[in-house]
């Protein structure tokens, strides 16, 4: 398999990807010319790897968020198309298997580094302030399983701090506040 040769549009927004996640201090690599993955820190979400793909037109950015649901499959994906009408520059979709990413398209000419900054905020607050709910919706009978397995064995719960309030009170998770 041969390297792509990049365009000089190209090259300026591998350059501009190279410069932001250097400034920001990132965890990235350029795996193939013009492909770059990239690791966001977050808090709930303690980690988002993204892949960053310079295209022949447009910058594209896809971000794992989460696998795929072990219940209320239907729930989960409704309340991801909803959240999607309030986001900048990504969406929720899902793969062939049903995982749960945050995709995205830039054009190239729009490729600066305060676009680009935006964007990893953009991916960086979405998959951070969606994942606890992601979990409450589609994985809560794993998490109380967890949660009741932990304690009857005297062992911390302190990842699942999150979700004590209905884990407590032997009840369903809360529906989604937006």
């Amino acid at each position: 398999m041969t390297e792509k040769t990049l365009t000089g549009t190209q090259r300026d927004a591998a350059a501009t990807l190279r410069e932001v996640f250097d400034a920001h201090e990132l965890e990235w690599r350029e795996i193939s010319q013009g492909v770059f993955t990239v690791v966001l820190p977050g808090e709930k979400k303690l980690q988002t790897p993204c892949r960053f793909d310079v295209g022949e037109h447009a910058l594209g950015v896809h971000a794992f968020v989460a696998r795929r649901p072990d219940e209320n499959h239907e729930r989960v994906y409704r309340w991801l198309l909803e959240r999607n009408l309030k986001l900048y520059g990504v969406a929720f979709a899902v793969d062939h298997m049903g995982d749960i990413y945050l995709d995205g398209r830039l054009p190239l000419s729009s490729v600066t580094p305060d676009e680009v900054d935006r964007l990893l905020g953009a991916v960086l607050t979405y998959a951070d302030e969606s994942f606890n709910t992601i979990l409450e919706l589609g994985f809560a009978t794993s998490i109380r399983r967890e949660w009741e397995w932990r304690r009857s064995r005297g062992e911390s719960t302190r990842n699942l701090e999150a979700f004590r309030g209905w884990l407590e009170k032997d009840r369903p998770p809360p529906p989604p506040a937006d």
